[in-house]
């Protein structure tokens, strides 16, 4: 008999039994055997401060964690697709569950995939492995401009705003940020008093409605900026000129979520939906940008200063490019945000339909920096949907020196993605302003649910690495990392996405197919 038909025979056999109890038993026995225990199971679950869907969801939330226990048996009857190779998103789930809450995440009888299919993908280990010793590495982020560098872990969380989560959330975050010595970008929302309260280390991001550094007309504020750019916690700032989830369209925040704390914060009216502008009003071409950074990296004091962006348009970033070359102003980093990734409120088309896809947009972003030669002096972050350190490894290996993720860190926190983000009905008091909600969120137990995740999803990369019998993350390349084409053809990254020469694209000698267009059309003064 197959689980499926247990559970059917369950699902018909409990109510049955449950009314046979109902004619024979007498009140007083089901009083003393049925309701009693059941009142003080609750009031057991709503005094625990280990599971958030328990504190809200006293005694009926054992429900979701009784099939959790057996999903490794039922999993093959809810088997999700695998997306170009990678882990099928129950597997991230349970992985990224077990490393949070600090269980064993090994698994029997191999690998869960078709090693045979097209798209599979791996990394080639080394007869001659090394010692994995360095296991929390460290990157460097700053130029010679900068005064104040950041030594940056390979993992750190990605842009997610107080607003679009609740204050607790916030809290437990950056309280496994300051535990696990990582970095916690803040999100466009603005830089809020939860951000601060424990200490950890902060990316500020600055988006088109300029929170947190806004002027009563919606603008730029130097002066306010000066002031929140400069303190201790912040560590780096980061300009969103566009993300994964809604390229090409403003931040949102609904209306159901505002409250008068979050509208002051960011200094806008309550009782509507907060949109922020699809632009920047602070510049409006690529040497506008590079100007903007340098101030912002002068008024924070010499803090790292990149911006984040989802690529669209190759002649844009390329325009940015030659605006770096012309000014001789060139950011701290890029961020690249893939066309796939968002975990807040976007319109449907936005998200399923605009914006190139991480693996495409970073191998993009690396290629022109090298043709430009820049790559040396500028660090790439990577974001989209990344659970396990094998995508992180991936990442690496197409170019990126870190990564960022939002959707893992809110499963460590205790995501059961119910896809009410932007309702505030939220389930777990993640996403969502509903105090009796988010009180339910035990703001220590998930600190360190974040930190545990964080620190083993770095320990496996280094392990990864020390595999493939390399010494240091700097080692990675494309020709680390293999993929089924098809049948029995097999490629390298290298052999899919060649890199092309250094300095490429200055004297347009070696110019690889397709880029001579979109690098003639680039123009530093305009977009």
């Amino acid at each position: 008999m197959t689980v499926r038909q247990y559970f059917v025979i369950l699902a018909v056999a409990i109510p049955l039994g449950i009314l046979a109890l109902a004619l024979l038993w007498p009140p007083v026995l089901w009083l003393l055997l049925i309701v009693l225990p059941i009142i003080l199971l609750g009031i057991r679950d709503m005094q625990q401060t280990r599971h958030t869907i328990l504190r809200l969801y006293p005694v009926l939330g054992r429900f979701r964690y009784m099939l959790e226990s057996v999903r490794p048996e039922i999993q093959q009857y809810f088997v999700e697709s695998e997306t170009d190779g990678a882990p099928i998103p129950r597997e991230f789930r349970s992985l990224v569950y077990q490393r949070a809450k600090g269980e064993r995440d090994s698994r029997p009888f191999g690998t869960i995939f078709d090693v045979n299919r097209a798209g599979y993908e791996w990394v080639n280990h080394s007869l001659v492995p090394k010692h994995a010793t360095d296991l929390h590495p460290r990157i460097k982020f700053g130029g010679e401009d900068c005064t104040q560098p950041y030594l940056a872990s390979p993992l750190n969380i990605s842009a997610m705003s107080y607003g679009s989560l609740s204050k607790n959330a916030i809290r437990a975050l950056n309280r496994g940020a300051k535990i696990g010595n990582f970095a916690h970008n803040t999100g466009e929302g603005s830089l809020s008093p939860y951000h601060l309260e424990h200490g950890g280390d902060i990316i500020w991001q600055i988006g088109t409605g300029y929170f947190g550094c806004r002027n009563s007309e919606g603008g730029f504020d130097p002066e306010l900026y000066k002031k929140n750019s400069q303190v201790d916690a912040v560590k780096m700032i980061e300009i969103k000129l566009s993300q994964g989830a809604k390229p090409g369209h403003g931040g949102i925040l609904p209306a159901a979520k505002l409250t008068p704390e979050i509208a002051e914060i960011r200094n806008v009216p309550l009782g509507a939906d907060v949109i922020s502008p699809a632009a920047h009003t602070a510049f409006s071409t690529p040497l506008e940008l590079l100007k903007f950074i340098a101030q912002l990296r002068e008024l924070s004091g010499g803090k790292p200063v990149g911006f984040k962006l989802c690529i669209g348009r190759r002649d844009e970033f390329l325009a940015i490019c030659k605006a770096m070359l012309e000014s001789n102003i060139l950011p701290d980093f890029i961020t690249v945000d893939g066309g796939e990734g968002g975990t807040g409120a976007a319109p449907t088309e936005m998200t399923n339909s605009v914006g190139t896809p991480i693996r495409d947009a970073l191998i993009f972003v690396n290629r022109a920096l090298i043709g430009a030669g820049l790559r040396d002096q500028i660090r790439i972050i990577a974001a989209g949907k990344m659970f396990s350190a094998f995508h992180i490894l991936r990442a690496l290996a197409l170019g990126a020196d870190t990564v960022n993720s939002a959707r893992a860190f809110m499963l460590a926190l205790g995501c059961i993605q119910s896809r009410s983000c932007n309702t505030d009905h939220c389930p777990t008091g993640i996403a969502t302003q509903n105090d009796a909600r988010n009180n339910g969120l035990v703001v220590t137990d998930k600190a360190q649910r974040v930190a545990n995740y964080h620190s083993e999803t770095v320990t496996n990369l280094a392990e990864l690495v020390a595999a493939a019998g390399l010494e240091h993350l700097s080692q990675l390349g494309p020709e680390h990392i293999n993929r089924r084409v098809q049948g029995t053809e097999v490629k390298t990254y290298a052999e899919l996405y060649p890199l092309i020469c250094p300095g490429s694209l200055l004297d347009g000698s070696a110019l690889p197919d397709k880029w001579e267009a979109d690098w003639q059309h680039a123009n530093a003064a305009h977009w």
